[in-house]
């Protein structure tokens, strides 16, 4: 049972594109779960889109916002799950309370200066105090732009935090998932779509491995 929660007090982070399509890759080999805890419930409305497009998702999706029920994710039967939280960090009590279960947290960015303090603020108040594993992972990048990405990835690691080797590139496919309920593997094949879907693939082989190795250190000990 792994819990991972995907969290950025600033809106518009790809929180939950990040969560979908991970979770979409994780349900090839996992029994896999996504808790929608935001009130604007995307990841819900995902789920629902799909259905009644005739191509549900291969992964359950559930809205919960009570933190006690939250606080029992590990009692549920399923390998991996997924928590979308909320574009902002009022409700700490909520966060806090899925914070103190999670195993790794992943914190999506876009790769711009305005951005970085959000993502700092929400690495200060929930990363930190609950002492979880993590990764940034630059999303929205411009492939036109690479230089951004650099950019960016320099001053997050210029301030001590992880962030991914792999960044998610601006696909209108991302774009467009919410509306239509596709997720990877769902998406009408396209060039274009097969560079958006590589690039969670990447992320989702490379998270993995940071788990493999986590595990094995602890082995070792």
């Amino acid at each position: 049972m792994r819990v991972i929660p995907v969290v950025n007090q600033k809106g518009g982070a790809s929180k939950s594109t990040t969560v979908m399509n991970l979770a979409a890759i994780a349900a090839q080999h996992s029994r896999v779960l996504v808790v929608d805890v935001d009130p604007q419930e995307t990841a819900s409305e995902w789920a629902d889109l799909a259905e009644n497009a005739g191509a549900p998702l291969p992964f359950e999706v559930v809205t919960e916002r009570d933190p006690d029920i939250l606080g029992r994710l590990r009692e549920a039967p399923y390998d991996m799950i997924f928590v979308d939280t909320p574009g902002n960090i009022d409700n700490l009590p909520l966060l806090k309370a899925v914070m103190a279960h999670a195993d790794f947290a992943i914190l999506p960015t876009e790769p711009a200066a305005l951005a970085l303090k959000p993502l700092m603020n929400t690495y200060q108040a929930l990363i930190s105090p609950a002492g979880v594993d993590y990764r940034i992972v630059i999303s929205r990048a411009d492939s036109r732009a690479p230089g951004d990405v650099e950019d960016a990835r320099a001053a997050l690691e210029g301030a001590g935090l992880k962030v991914a080797k792999t960044h998610i590139r601006s696909y209108k496919d991302h774009e467009r998932a919410p509306a239509t309920g596709a997720v990877v593997g769902t998406y009408e094949r396209t060039r274009s779509t097969e560079k958006a879907e590589a690039d969670f693939r990447s992320l989702s082989l490379e998270l993995i491995s940071v788990w493999a190795n986590t595990a094995a250190t602890k082995e070792k000990k």
